[in-house]
């Protein structure tokens, strides 16, 4: 790897000291003292992060509330939508979905874009997976954004303190959106957005400042979904109910007949589970203390608990349909072909279509004839210009299946992924309510892609021979344009579990099975990938060229700050960005959980 000099330490303090309203340091530490965020009657009344939830509210003052916030509510249907491929306040469509995962989704080696050239990119080319296209570098930060702007007026309205529990699911919204988004750049002006701060200059938090930050939000967030249920009187909690049925899109409760916040307790300490697991490595004592209070206070543990939007309920198809089938633009890793042949992997059946148009190799002028094999390409490749077959074949390998994943959901927190993080927990010595076997099992179990209601059977019906397998299936990629040599699979762990497994072996296992499941949550997938190093996957091609930060065998540790080309925000990423980040703004550079070394 290239080398680069640090930031003098003294500098990265620095920026981690910058005040903010709602924030205090120890200037000793520089460590957030987040406990006064925790609820307690009217902490900190006024801002984002109070939730004054024991506040008494009449029925004319809870009228008047909404009737003022109604416009503002509904705003924040818009936020929502925009935080898996909407717009405009319309439901997910194709082209900001796209905007959103086009880099992360070859960054977590599920997909890659078989043609360079977009006519309606800035730089019109995405030359390979590493390459920083200053189109689609700031997608994940336009999804932020999009949520941010609708929801973050709801949040500093003085009104909505009459409204406490819909400014708990706003808050818990903003903070889901501020997590990935750190996951994704580091730091960024997190405590000035949520305080609505609207004019430059903006002051960058640090990413450990913002981890803690969101969990003590959630810990008031939470205080205040279980004081609703019995503490309100009747008229409050139907109208209430009203409220949420109208403005929320991400549970299934209104469509389930469920009332209440169960499912939002859920979503909020599975989120704290996540983040808890992401610091097990920069931080190990807390992380067990988030991770085993998160499952305490119940987590996702059945299907109609599951966070994201569903088209069968909200009438759309799923983006990747028309981003696959149409357009072109996502064709199957190689990576992930590897992986899923190596394990004989029910997808293998059915999830995936073999090439569909002929793959000619160059050197030896071998065919491979249209529906030969599931065949990926390498990330990283030189592919061609074109978007389609007849000028570029590349566009012929083998793609999803379109027509089973139409009604797939587009989750943020999936029943799966909380079975394997409490897996992962267990295996770690943690309580997490029951064994390392039983979690991974039961993950793997409900691991599917398509909705259970549509009914996955293929899935069903290769499930228990997975399960059992021992060992993993020699496999070589081969491919078959002849671009690259012959790539033995780099899968040597088989799926059923054993005891006797180092617990690397065995966290190995979790992380891989939690990889196939999150598909195609490319977000989660490449931050597990950056914290554990598994799934074990091919080196990328050509990782220099990026920001040249990267050299063979490296991974992208990060995406680069979006928006250097607006001077100001410029100006605030070199004053107080790149010293909350610690290090210069490069892609090999390692955000704060992002520990090298060992697992345990």
């Amino acid at each position: 790897m290239k080398t680069y000099k640090m930031l003098p330490y003294a500098v990265f303090v620095l920026g981690c000291l910058t005040l903010h309203s709602c924030l205090d340091y120890d200037s000793e530490t520089a460590n957030l003292k987040y406990e006064q965020f925790l609820v307690s009657d009217n902490v900190l009344s006024g801002t984002p992060d109070s939730i004054n939830y024991r506040v008494d509210v009449s029925q004319e003052g809870f009228e008047d509330a909404v009737t003022e916030l109604t416009t503002l509510l509904r705003a924040t249907i818009t936020g929502q939508y925009c935080m898996l491929g909407g717009k405009e306040g319309e439901t997910p469509g194709s082209h900001a979905y796209q905007y959103q995962y086009i880099c992360t989704d070859g960054y977590a080696q599920y997909a890659v874009v078989p043609h360079t050239y977009f006519a309606y990119s800035n730089d019109h080319n995405y030359n390979s997976t590493y390459h920083i296209n200053i189109s689609f570098n700031p997608g994940p930060s336009g999804r932020f954004s999009g949520m941010k702007n609708s929801v973050v007026p709801v949040l500093n309205h003085e009104l909505i303190d009459s409204l406490p529990e819909m400014k708990a699911v706003n808050l818990l919204i903003y903070n889901f959106g501020a997590a990935e988004m750190a996951d994704v750049y580091g730091p960024f002006p997190y405590q000035e957005y949520k305080c609505n701060r609207t004019e430059a200059p903006f002051t960058y938090d640090d990413v450990e400042t913002i981890y803690k930050t969101i969990v003590a939000n959630i810990d008031t967030i939470l205080s205040c979904f279980n004081y609703f249920e019995e503490n309100r009187p009747d008229w409050y909690k139907t109208k209430m109910q009203q409220l949420l049925n109208r403005y929320e899109k991400f549970s299934q409760d209104m469509n389930k007949g469920k009332s209440g916040f169960d499912t939002w307790i859920r979503f909020a300490n599975s989120l704290k589970l996540r983040m808890a697991m992401r610091i097990v490595k920069v931080n190990p004592a807390l992380a067990k203390q988030w991770a085993e209070e998160a499952v305490a206070g119940g987590v996702v543990e059945s299907y109609d608990q599951q966070i994201g939007l569903f088209p069968k309920d909200e009438g759309f198809d799923h983006p990747l349909v028309m981003i696959t089938k149409t357009w072109n633009d996502s064709r199957m890793c190689a990576s992930f072909e590897s992986l899923l042949m190596s394990l004989e992997h029910p997808y293998t059946h059915y999830m995936f279509l073999k090439n569909s148009d002929p793959l000619d190799n160059k050197n030896t002028g071998e065919v491979t004839p249209s529906n030969t094999r599931i065949v990926g390409l390498r990330a990283g490749g030189h592919f061609g210009l074109d978007q389609q077959y007849a000028g570029n074949h590349y566009v012929g390998v083998s793609q999803v299946n379109s027509e089973l994943i139409v009604m797939a959901p587009l989750y943020l927190i999936k029943w799966a992924e909380v079975d394997f993080l409490r897996a992962e927990g267990a295996l770690r010595g943690w309580d997490m309510g029951g064994s390392a076997e039983f979690f991974y099992y039961r993950g793997i179990e409900h691991a599917s892609l398509v909705d259970p209601e549509i009914g996955d059977y293929d899935y069903t019906s290769y499930l228990h021979a997975y399960m059992d397998k021992e060992e993993a299936t020699d496999y070589t990629y081969v491919d078959p344009f002849g671009d690259t040599p012959d790539m033995p699979s780099v899968t040597k762990i088989g799926v059923k579990w054993n005891e006797g497994d180092t617990p690397e072996v065995k966290l190995e296992k979790i992380i891989t099975q939690k990889y196939i499941a999150l598909y195609p949550n490319s977000y989660e997938a490449w931050a597990e990938l950056r914290r554990t190093g598994y799934p074990r996957l091919f080196p990328v091609l050509n990782p220099w060229e990026g920001d040249e930060s990267l050299d063979d065998g490296d991974m992208i540790r990060r995406m680069t700050f979006p928006g250097r080309d607006d001077p100001s925000t410029n100006s605030d990423i070199l004053n107080t960005g790149i010293p909350a980040l610690g290090g210069p703004d490069l892609q090999a550079f390692r955000l704060w959980w992002d520990i090298e070394g060992g697992n345990f």
